[in-house]
């Protein structure tokens, strides 16, 4: 079974230094739309930006003064509109970096796991309920394992 077409934009308002590839977001968003066993066609743009920035789009969109790791902006079409349109990601670099180093991963690992959520959550999925949680976590792993990284979240089950 071939991959149903990607569109993928990339955008990069933050320094480069650090930060993965468009070919590389390409690649954990193609990984995250199978593991999610998404078919049909996707477009989606992902915008890197600093910390300024970060901080007050969140607090702008969820009322949270300080910059997070990804945003994620799914789409909202009015009725009878079909397009492959998900959505946008928000991804802040000097976060990424930052609880890449604070959790002692590598921190393209943790690009490719805030990808993965990211895309996950345009697609529909949420962490808000344990179950929920449970869920999307469990997904999150298959997806990372089939990239060949760790489970981001095997520590934390740790007793």
């Amino acid at each position: 079974m071939s991959a149903a077409p990607l569109t993928l934009s990339v955008g990069y308002a933050a320094p480069r230094k650090g930060v993965p590839s468009s070919a590389s977001f390409r690649q954990w968003v193609e990984a995250a739309l199978r593991g999610a066993k998404r078919r049909k066609a996707a477009e989606l743009s992902i915008r890197i930006v600093d910390a300024k920035e970060g901080r007050t789009l969140n607090r702008g969109y969820r009322g949270k003064d300080y910059a997070t790791n990804v945003l994620s902006f799914p789409v909202e079409l009015p009725p009878g509109v079909k397009l492959p349109l998900i959505g946008d990601l928000v991804i802040c670099a000097p976060v990424v970096a930052r609880e890449a180093a604070e959790q002692d991963k590598p921190v393209r690992n943790h690009w490719a796991h805030m990808t993965v959520h990211g895309v996950l959550h345009l697609l529909g999925y949420d962490h808000i309920e344990d179950a929920e949680a449970e869920e999307m976590e469990a997904l999150e792993a298959r997806i990372l394992a089939s990239l060949g990284i760790d489970d981001p979240y095997a520590a934390e089950h740790i007793d």
